[in-house]
């Protein structure tokens, strides 16, 4: 047998008429793209609208598709927008949605007898702390640190997702990576 077939020859099938080649692109993709999807937008529901649209996105211009571009990187863009556009409509019920996913969070816990009560409570508010902290960033820096951290994409595929520099990249996930330090050391003063 030979080698794995790519994500790119899947799309050339589907191009020419091939109807289940698009359905093995989302088998491939799909757990990826709605883990970006939630990392950016912090509530399952969205993640999964985000997610079908990405695909549907994807499906409708799927001539658009540029060969000289990887396939997960064009899904990674589409989906980026599709959180951006999302964001940018739910600005106003961000912050109850945020706290209705900590509350379902944290009646949803249950923890082994061995861990003390205290030590539970500490856990699930350093938890609830970063997801406030990595939510509250500007969405250009939270897409960068939810690739990068979360998705653990290297700095080139987060350039190609988004199109831009790599330098460009790069300085963003510093900018992040200091506004959630001081966000979190916030929070470490709050718990003392």
């Amino acid at each position: 047998m030979g080698t794995a077939t790519s994500d790119e020859q899947i799309v050339e099938r589907a191009l020419t008429g091939d109807a289940e080649a698009f359905g093995e692109i989302v088998l491939r993709w799909e757990r990826r793209i709605f883990a970006l999807s939630f990392g950016m937008l912090g509530r399952e529901e969205d993640a999964r609208d985000a997610t079908q649209e990405t695909f549907l996105s994807a499906f409708r211009n799927l001539r658009a598709f540029r060969g000289d571009a990887k396939v997960s990187s064009w899904l990674h863009r589409i989906a980026v927008n599709q959180c951006i556009t999302r964001q940018r409509r739910a600005m106003v019920r961000k912050e109850s949605a945020i706290e209705t996913e900590e509350e379902k969070n944290a009646s949803n816990f249950s923890s082994p007898p061995r861990y003390s009560p205290a030590r539970v409570v500490e856990s699930r508010q350093r938890t609830a702390a970063v997801r406030r902290a990595v939510n509250s960033l500007p969405p250009d820096l939270r897409q960068v640190i939810v690739m990068k951290e979360f998705e653990e994409l290297t700095f080139k595929e987060i350039a190609d997702a988004l199109d831009l520099p790599l330098s460009t990249v790069k300085s963003r996930l510093y900018t992040a990576l200091r506004q959630l330090q001081m966000r979190l050391q916030k929070f470490g003063d709050h718990a003392a």
